[in-house]
């Protein structure tokens, strides 16, 4: 994947850090092997932090040699403003979006994504300049907010979603949205971290981080 890439991570203290974390790099490739992961999932599968990616493609000229400077200089909305929530379990003929949960797209989820993607890629202020507004519009259309659960090149059929949907929701991950809050169902805010996504897989950690 070129260039680094925004990730929004639940707060670390919120039980869907771990329940995710384990779903990632133990439940999931146990149970579903040649779904999760790369050639052989049973010897490399591909593991990586719990996140919600807001943009991707951002040239580390950007922010040069203090990443830090740089993410702490965008306005990033409060924890308040930012609430995910999922609605689901989706799969695509694509290695990054084999299977994740649907994140709901409302105002916080586009001011936080639409701010990423306007500040990492667009050089423009906010959400609301034309760029990004159109990016945003593509964005819904082709895949909108999401959480990686599984990456690999194998596809999943509909009777293995289901047994992966199962799996996650048994775990403690609620697929849809409940009346009123329930736990697992999401969480609010968490932990903006800039990632260089040009690497190997296994080499995605954090080079700044901000919490919102």
């Amino acid at each position: 994947m070129p260039g680094s890439s925004l990730w929004l991570i639940p707060p670390p203290t919120h039980p869907l850090y771990p329940i995710l974390s384990f779903l990632i790099s133990q439940r999931l490739p146990l149970d579903f092997p040649s779904e999760a992961g790369a050639a052989d999932a049973r010897l490399s599968p591909e593991f990586f932090a719990p996140h919600m990616t807001l943009s991707s493609g951002i040239s580390p000229d950007l922010y040069g040699d203090d990443p830090q400077r740089w993410l702490d200089s965008i306005p990033w909305p409060s924890a308040d403003e930012v609430q995910v929530r999922f609605e689901g379990i989706s799969s695509q003929d694509t290695y990054y979006r084999r299977c994740y949960a649907r994140v709901k797209l409302d105002e916080g989820i586009k001011k936080i994504a639409g701010l990423a993607r306007a500040r990492g890629v667009n050089g423009e202020d906010d959400a609301k300049g034309a760029k990004t507004q159109e990016w945003l519009d593509w964005w819904r259309k082709e895949f909108g907010p999401h959480v990686s659960l599984m990456y690999g090149d194998v596809p999943i059929s509909d009777d293995r979603l289901k047994e992966v949907a199962k799996v996650v929701e048994e775990a403690g991950v609620k697929l849809t949205e409940p009346v009123g809050d329930a736990e697992g169902n999401g969480w609010n805010g968490g932990v903006v971290w800039l990632v260089p996504t040009d690497r190997d897989i296994k080499d995605w950690k954090p080079i700044a981080k901000r919490v919102l």
